[in-house]
């Protein structure tokens, strides 16, 4: 089970490794929080659609549907509403009625039904800072954590089904510098321009947790269906954008895994990983 804030995350965090799964007959479950819609129109080519701009809403319910089809995997949705990203010194207050101001008890509860319905051995999720600071997905870190250990427990929700223990939970590491950093250099070393330059000037000092990383997944035959689960977004990726700038046998040859941070364990595994199910198939 993968938790993420908006339709699109999914597949710019984790889709490769999701397919992979998928493709070897894992059930994959993509769990969406919100619905995206208070998303803007990144794609300058829909940017004055007609259809989009009446119900972007619903496009966005069937860009999802398109990447989930891509990456052959399910998708529910947990049925909150997008807090949008606030911008500004001082930052404005949140919409009333978003996610991002929802009772930890009242979304917590949510995704327990789900967990407890679909009994995954596996979640995934961001780290505490969200992977970057929006409201939703540092919301979403919090309703994975707090569902992880309320779907155990018998005595929390006990109208939401029966208890079931998650095995393992990890983080999402994403666009680590690490991997911004080789296909930055490899690019380069093709002899083509990199997209990566001024983002890598910008990084400074933040960490990335790169310390943090447990487990790499091999997922580089994935990346052609990534692809078309991004351009399925069509409101959020720019096909002409920095997602699709670098040629793909540069960033095969580069980074052909994604990275994943295991935050929680209920039983024994040893790190370095190659497999979200290690010490699961053991004893399944």
């Amino acid at each position: 089970m993968a938790v993420h804030a908006h339709p699109d995350d999914e597949s710019s965090k984790g889709a490769a490794t999701m397919a992979r799964y998928a493709a070897e007959g894992v059930e994959v479950l993509v769990v969406t929080c919100t619905g995206g819609e208070r998303g803007d129109i990144l794609n300058p080519r829909l940017e004055n659609d007609p259809e989009v701009l009446r119900d972007m809403p619903g496009y966005r319910r069937r860009e999802m549907a398109a990447a989930a089809a891509a990456l052959g995997v399910s998708q529910r949705w947990l049925g909150f509403v997008d807090s949008g990203l606030p911008e500004g010194d001082p930052l404005p207050p949140l919409p009333p009625g978003c996610f991002g101001l929802e009772p930890l008890e009242v979304t917590t509860e949510a995704l327990v039904r789900v967990v407890r319905e679909f009994r995954p051995h596996v979640m995934t999720t961001y780290n505490e800072n969200g992977g970057y600071p929006h409201p939703d997905h540092i919301m979403t870190h919090r309703v994975s954590a707090a569902a992880f250990d309320a779907a155990a427990d018998p005595d929390a929700f006990p109208s939401a089904g029966p208890a079931w223990e998650i095995a393992k939970l990890y983080y999402d590491h994403g666009f680590s510098r690490a991997r911004v950093t080789a296909i930055h250099e490899a690019t380069l070393a093709a002899g083509k321009e990199s997209p990566y330059a001024d983002w890598l000037e910008r990084w400074g000092d933040r960490d990335d947790r790169a310390d943090k990383v447990t487990t790499r997944i091999e997922c580089a035959d994935y990346f052609d269906q990534r692809d078309r689960a991004l351009l399925a977004h069509a409101t959020q990726i720019d096909p002409d954008g920095f997602f699709f700038a670098v040629p793909r046998e540069i960033e095969r040859e580069a980074w052909p895994f994604e990275e994943y941070e295991l935050a929680r364990a209920r039983l024994e595994t040893a790190v370095p990983e190659t497999d979200l199910f290690a010490g699961i198939r053991e004893t399944a």
